[in-house]
């Protein structure tokens, strides 16, 4: 008797029904998806997608209602950082109200570690603790004396150590601070356990990654086993939350080698597009990778570059100071001249850039490097990146649709941090994160999480972008600003994978491209933009395959 061979993995077919199917840039529904291998080949009724599968499926995936969405698209965010943070003890304001507080988990926590390893925790908001300051070295001197303490802000550009870990790494009352990075300091001029921004490289020690001033310095080794948990762990919650595709917005050594090693023992699912720091530019032109390498699963997109620094940590550059304080002013990374040259080698090259702006003046510094670069040597639909892209003025976002820069912007900042950016930089910040002016200007919406800084949670996301509603209740700016749900979807989806150069392959679920999809308990555009939030994640599918299920299903 004559038995057919199996299929193989790209002959395999798979038929969704029972659910409304999102069909790409409108708000039709369609009753079914059809797949082979790992892409689609139909969207519509139940009778052609079987159709167009020739008959009887391998797989029929017959849900009960919900909606089957393009899986998202998280543009920036940080895994490998995100994954090592979720091992450190969470210090977020929900759990952290005051130092004492913080103070007291960390203690726990340290009775729990071994002899000697450091007691790591991330996520406070000083200004959301009662005291209103950071913590000093002395306060985190009541943890332990005798090893390191680091607790990360939570914007993750830096944070506070103990006096043991100052002295560790050699930070005195006369170490200057480095280009592009500071060290709080005492009025007595002694350093009070503050590193911020470039200022991160100290922590890193002997053999580390050192970046100097090309960004705040995240990137704390750890044994490779310890490096592939903190990668799974993050992934299982990006996976969570129906996010099939990232871009990691600052590759180090730390990075490529960790997601590298999950390439290669098939652990990696979902899908990596990966942005090195600007300070192995020179290395990646030497090895000629100037045209993105590698595949649909993990690859090299572009180069990472910081302009300032951060409206959480008070070093995004105002060089008429803060609201707050008119003599504190931020900081640049690089002088203006010194930024567009690094800038135009890498455009030059045909590298996609992405640059960390966030006041008016990092945003200018940023467009102007990107119209020169662009007018020295024309490159056709480079797509260079400003990330975060804050606060800038309508002039600015006109000329970013002139330009063709795109702004990847994390709706969730304004919704967790919103208050204190109007605190810092007064009425300006009710402009934080104006993605509303950007439809009419023709600059795609573009939406991520920047996890750590904030979860993978796209619905969440496009709330906070709908609403614009602070975590305490503030709402910011008029309704101009605002994002409709839809748009808000497509900046989450399509528009995040066309920041990605990748929208040929992944955010629509339209023939041809790759079978990436969530399946949703509601349909977000049948729902109050306020209530996005309680939509749950039922599955999330890659190529075709399940990579996550809620537990119980």
């Amino acid at each position: 008797m004559h038995h057919p061979l199996p299929r193989t993995r790209a002959e395999r077919t798979l038929l969704v029904t029972g659910a409304a199917v999102a069909v790409p840039g409108t708000d039709v529904r369609a009753e079914a998806l059809a797949v082979r291998g790992d892409r689609v080949v139909h969207v519509g009724t139940a009778a052609d997608a079987r159709a167009a599968l020739g008959g009887s499926p391998d797989e029929h995936l017959e849900l009960d209602g919900g909606l089957v969405h393009p899986g998202f698209v998280d543009a920036h965010c940080h895994p490998v950082m995100y994954g090592q943070a979720l091992a450190w003890v969470d210090c977020r304001p929900e759990r952290v109200p005051d130092i004492d507080t913080l103070v007291a988990v960390l203690t726990e926590a340290a009775r729990e570690l071994p002899a000697g390893v450091p007691v790591r925790g991330f996520g406070y908001e000083h200004r959301r603790l009662a005291e209103r300051r950071h913590p000093t070295c002395h306060d985190l001197d009541r943890i332990a004396t005798d090893r390191e303490v680091y607790v990360m802000n939570a914007s993750g550009h830096g944070g506070v150590v103990n006096s043991h870990t100052l002295r560790a790494c050699g930070i005195a009352a006369g170490t200057p601070d480095p280009e592009g990075g500071s060290i709080g300091r005492f009025a007595s001029g002694e350093p009070d356990g503050q590193l911020w921004d470039a200022a991160c490289d100290l922590l890193t020690g002997p053999g580390g990654v050192k970046i100097g001033n090309h960004g705040p310095n995240f990137h704390l080794s750890e044994p490779d086993a310890i490096m592939a948990d903190h990668l799974m762990r993050a992934q299982e919650t990006f996976l969570a939350a129906g996010v099939t595709t990232v871009g990691d917005a600052q590759a180090s050594r730390r990075e490529m080698e960790t997601y590298l090693r999950a390439r290669a023992d098939g652990s990696l699912r979902m899908r990596v597009s990966a942005y090195l720091t600007s300070a192995l530019l020179d290395t990646a032109l030497d090895l000629g990778a100037v045209r993105g390498f590698g595949d649909d699963l993990f690859r090299v997109q572009g180069v990472k570059f910081y302009a300032d620094g951060t409206l959480g940590g008070w070093t995004a550059y105002f060089p008429e100071g803060y609201a707050a304080d008119c003599c504190h002013h931020g900081q640049l990374y690089h002088s203006a001249e010194e930024y567009a040259e690094i800038i135009a080698k890498a455009h030059r090259a045909g590298l996609q850039t992405a640059t960390h702006a966030q006041s008016p003046f990092a945003i200018g510094m940023v467009l102007d490097a990107i119209e020169k670069a662009q007018a020295d040597v024309p490159r056709a639909d480079m797509r260079h990146r400003i990330e975060h892209c804050g606060l800038p003025t309508d002039e600015q976002i006109t000329r970013m649709g002139e330009l063709g820069v795109v702004p990847v912007m994390q709706p969730q900042h304004h919704l967790r941090t919103g208050d204190g950016t109007l605190t810092a930089v007064g009425d300006l910040g009710h402009r934080y994160n104006p993605a509303g002016p950007c439809l009419p200007a023709g600059v795609p919406v573009v939406f991520s999480s920047d996890a750590p800084v904030a979860p993978p949670a796209p619905l969440e996301a496009v709330s906070a972008a709908a609403t614009r509603r602070t975590v305490l209740g503030t709402v910011l700016g008029d309704a101009s600003l605002r994002v409709p749900v839809a748009d808000g979807l497509h900046a989450h989806t399509a528009a995040a994978a066309a920041a990605l150069h990748r929208e040929h392959a992944v955010g629509a679920l339209a023939p041809g491209m790759l079978a990436d999809f969530v399946v949703l308990d509601a349909d977000p555009l049948l729902t109050d933009p306020a209530a996005l939030t309680s939509i749950g994640v039922r599955e999330t599918w890659i190529g075709g395959e399940r990579a996550w299920a809620a537990p119980g299903r």
